[in-house]
């Protein structure tokens, strides 16, 4: 299998996407991650740019990586500057890398609009500058800026350009489609023709992605000869973004056959994916392939009867490859396949002919026609399991609950004001009270103040998301909202639901949900212990039933 080099610019050209901004040690932390996946070159910024890049630069030699290289990016010198002199060219080498990026033109429409130097001007831009760095680091990289725009406009001149780039030294001439405007069998025809013209020369890819073609045009590139693909994790980059190297790399190695990481190295790109979007602080896109947490789920009935059989009927390749897992969803497109399948996940025996998985697929086809949705709210699914299994279990039961919000100044906050009223897991009465910002924050403390004296593991959980959303927005005010909860403690997250036309009520089946799974998840870890939790329940059980 021959050999593609994988080069990463998630830290320097993936941050200039909007909305992406990473402190000095989301970018260290984000280095040892590519490292741990295999990534051979990290570009780590523009030395010299601002603060934060000269600093990241002087911490890196405290980093311990595996197999990666750093490089260090900027531009060629100044046209009316000799290379000696080019402050640019002494910040990437004040910056001790052992690689070093340079990008050039090779368009002919920026050499004379915005160079507005000579052709030939140029040729003496790139070729000293590549053979100044040349002299005095371990690698150079020329990036060939615009290169399918230069080739198009003049096919001889962009050739002319990366040709004076080898010849100067360049260990890698990297064809950059800057605009992103290229479709695959240009790349192609592009790449050849480079790679005939550079000799023995190793030639690279840096796509961008504005008609959706940066994965396929950096696959037509490899297939054409290019021996470097550059992009970005999750694809973040300028505009539309780069390659998405989460889809690059096991296209390439999967799909294609080329050798660039390891198969444990491959099964680490889901958790690669999910740290950059952390510190990116953007929402994971779900549907992404290959690392995305729908890329091998399943809603439909038939086609969760079928993948049980065998799962290459709808999946292209094993999740497992790429450390991913296979899903199967609940809606009101389920058939008794997906109960059978959900509750093997959650280790209950049911078969798909027992009574109780026809129960539970109509009660989720009633809940989900009435605005329930049990995708995000896998917790509320699997209480409901066991509702219909082995009957209700009432850790606690609801007697009453209030909320007050109030704005005594305009210039202050509104605050909420919840009591709640409980019947305790020993039969006594709790009546509590509790201030928030907002109805479900008091409700949530007003419950555990409650609950503390026979739960107190409750502590420990913490609500992590929050959303609602108006289901037939058309009913106005009058709308059906569904709220989604996410919660958490030191060991999982899990989502539970609630559906009403009034926000707080659904906001309250989605929190008595939470804590109910909380507990039930907690008895169902220690199955042998026998405590007042147990106890509580069952006399709270015989009370209500």
């Amino acid at each position: 299998m021959r050999r593609i080099s994988l080069y990463d610019t998630t830290l320097r050209d993936g941050a200039q996407s909007e909305d992406v901004a990473f402190t000095l040690e989301d970018k260290l932390r984000i280095v040892e991650e590519l490292d741990a996946c295999g990534i051979r070159y990290i570009e780590g910024g523009w030395p010299g740019s601002n603060p934060r890049d000269e600093e990241f630069f002087g911490k890196l030699g405290k980093l311990k990586l595996a197999q990666a290289r750093v490089a260090a990016f900027g531009s060629t010198r100044r046209a009316n500057v000799a290379v000696a002199d080019d402050l640019n060219l002494r910040q990437l080498l004040k910056a001790e890398t052992p690689v070093v990026t340079i990008v050039g033109k090779t368009w002919d429409l920026h050499v004379r609009d915005d160079l507005r130097i000579s052709h030939e001007a140029n040729l003496d831009v790139i070729g000293d500058s590549i053979a100044y760095l040349r002299q005095r680091v371990d690698e150079v990289v020329f990036d060939a800026e615009h290169f399918f725009d230069g080739f198009k406009a003049d096919r001889d001149y962009a050739l002319q350009c990366i040709r004076t780039a080898a010849d100067a030294g360049a260990d890698v001439v990297v064809l950059c489609d800057t605009r992103g405007g290229s479709m695959p069998h240009e790349v192609r025809a592009a790449v050849e023709a480079a790679l005939a013209s550079v000799g023995d020369k190793a030639v690279g890819i840096h796509c961008h992605n504005d008609c959706e073609l940066a994965v396929a045009n950096s696959l037509a590139a490899v297939e054409a000869g290019a021996s470097q693909v550059q992009g970005t994790v999750n694809g973040f980059g300028e505009r539309c973004g780069n390659a998405n190297l989460c889809s690059v790399i096991p296209n390439l190695q999967l799909k294609l056959g080329y050798d660039c990481v390891t198969a444990a190295q491959l099964k680490l790109l889901p958790h690669l994916s999910r740290i950059v979007y952390e510190l990116a602080n953007i929402e994971p896109q779900k549907r992404q392939a290959y690392v995305g947490v729908s890329a091998f789920a399943h809603k439909g009935g038939l086609h969760v009867a079928a993948v049980q059989k065998n799962s290459e009927t709808y999946e292209h390749i094993d999740p497992a490859l790429v450390g991913n897992v296979q899903r199967v969803l609940v809606s009101d497109l389920s058939g008794r396949s997906n109960i059978v399948y959900k509750a093997k996940e959650f280790g209950l025996d049911i078969e798909s002919t027992d009574p109780a998985a026809r129960a539970i697929v109509e009660d989720v086809k009633r809940l989900e026609s009435a605005g329930f949705q049990y995708e995000g709210a896998e917790a509320s699914f699997e209480l409901l399991m066991q509702n219909a299994l082995h009957g209700r279990v009432r850790r606690f039961k609801l007697l009453s609950f209030r909320v007050i919000n109030a704005k005594d100044h305009e210039d202050e906050p509104a605050l909420s004001e919840a009591t709640v009223m409980i019947e305790a897991p020993d039969g006594t009465i709790e009546h509590t009270a509790a201030l928030g910002n907002g109805p479900l924050n008091a409700l949530d403390r007003a419950l555990r103040r409650a609950l503390a004296p026979f739960y107190p593991q409750l502590e420990s959980m913490h609500l992590l998301d929050y959303k609602v959303r108006v289901l037939g927005g058309g009913a106005g005010t009058d709308a059906t909202v569904r709220v989604l909860i996410e919660s958490g403690d030191d060991d999982s997250k899990w989502g539970t639901v609630g559906v009403s036309q009034n926000v707080i009520e659904a906001s309250w089946q989605a929190l008595v949900d939470s804590v109910e799974y909380k507990l039930y998840k907690d008895e169902k870890s220690a199955p042998d212990r026998v405590d007042a939790e147990a106890v509580g329940a069952e006399s709270v059980q015989k009370k209500s039933g």
